[in-house]
Formats: structure tokens, C-alpha cells, sequence
């Protein structure tokens, strides 16, 4: 069974046991979470799917937090020539990992 949940703006396919990295939600390590804006709901072989109109009513995927972070450094450069304009600016976007533990 999986499950297709928007959050952070974008969209990502769970199953149990799954560990996901997404954008940056509150909580500490080992914090219980629930995503309540299920967009699909399938077993495997895509015989019984539930598909929402936004979302499915009733259903939820509950995961644990399991480590809060930071990505790989971006840097940005801005040039301009002849006028001696030179900018380098670095960039770590934070990210939660979560662990899927139930569909519902």
C-alpha cells in the first residue's frame, strides 16, 4: 500500500518503512507526525485506489521525525563586467527526514 502526501509545497510517494526527506517541519528526533492532506490512496497493484478532489477524507499517513538538517551548500555568483560589481553569496536549505509508520 502507498499513499501520495503534499507537504512543504511539494508532493511524495510514502509506503511503511519508507524514510523521506522534506522541507523543514517543527519537531524534535523521535516526534510523532501526522500528514493529513493525502492526495492518493492505492494498494500495490493499483486495484483499489482512492484518489482525492483535493485530498481523500479521512485519511492520514503517520511518520516519526527522525533527523532535523541541513543540504549541501549552493553558491551563488553575481557578476558584472566593467563596473567592478562581484557578489558570492552560499546558500544550506534545512530539511526533516521522517520515517513513514502507518497509512490509514
Amino acid at each position: 500500500m502507498f499513499a501520495v502526501i503534499a507537504t512543504g509545497g511539494k508532493q511524495y510517494r510514502a509506503k511503511v518503512g519508507d524514510v523521506l526527506i522534506i522541507e523543514k517541519i517543527s519537531g524534535a528526533a523521535g516526534v510523532s507526525v501526522d500528514f493529513d492532506q493525502v492526495l492518493l490512496l492505492s494498494d500495490e497493484e493499483g486495484n483499489d485506489v482512492k484518489m482525492g478532489t483535493p485530498t481523500v477524507a479521512g485519511a492520514k499517513v503517520q511518520a516519526e521525525i527522525v533527523e532535523q538538517g541541513r543540504g549541501e551548500k549552493v553558491s551563488v555568483v553575481k557578476y558584472k563586467p566593467k563596473v567592478r560589481y562581484r557578489r558570492r553569496v552560499g546558500h544550506r536549505q534545512e530539511y526533516t527526514k521522517v520515517k513513514v509508520l502507518a497509512l490509514s
